[in-house]
């Protein structure tokens, strides 16, 4: 069995569409980064810590844990904390390219494997205008994304060039995961 240690319905609805099965437990760790730690090394901590805190309830299971960030010229951008955060967060990625990071780590059964990798996609954003950004923020569907943006949704009409991995963007880079799920026997 695997435990997804998340509570984003999008790495749940990417899992269930790809066919993998698992459970969700949410791990509530505190995400804020260390003081001089890079993002790509902050993603992946708690990709870590999140599986880490899931796993000794379920030893007997695989335990997968996640974390997305978006990256914009060196700024971390993570969940908005108000919309006027969400608004700044947009104008960043307007009419430039940003990287979208997410630390992957499975455990084994067990506790005594950890495999941390990650995924990055580059996305450029066309230019948006300043109505065109506070009429997004006003759907509300900024606000529990990392970048202050869903793909998926509304966003996807500024998304003029991705590189990568298209899930990962979403929140959970699917083939990574299924090869790490794959190469540990957890499927």
């Amino acid at each position: 069995m695997i435990i997804l240690a998340s509570a984003s319905p999008r790495r749940s609805e990417l899992l269930r569409n790809a066919s993998i099965p698992f459970r969700v437990k949410p791990a509530h760790v505190p995400e804020s980064p260390n003081p001089g730690e890079a993002p790509l090394a902050y993603t992946k901590r708690l990709a870590r810590d999140k599986a880490r805190a899931i796993q000794p309830q379920f030893p007997e299971c695989f335990v997968l844990g996640a974390d997305t960030i978006v990256v914009s010229d060196e700024h971390l951008l993570e969940k908005p904390q108000d919309a006027e955060d969400a608004v700044r967060m947009l104008r960043l990625l307007s009419d430039r390219t940003h990287q979208v990071l997410t630390g992957v780590c499975l455990i084994e059964p067990g506790g005594k494997v950890e495999d941390v990798r990650y995924e990055t996609t580059n996305v450029t954003f066309s230019p948006m205008s300043d109505a065109e950004i506070r009429s997004y923020v006003a759907t509300g569907e900024p606000m529990d994304k990392a970048g202050a943006y869903g793909i998926q949704g509304v966003a996807s009409r500024w998304a003029s060039k991705i590189e990568g991995c298209y899930f990962n963007i979403v929140g959970l880079p699917i083939p990574l995961v299924y090869r790490v799920l794959r190469e540990h026997g957890a499927i």
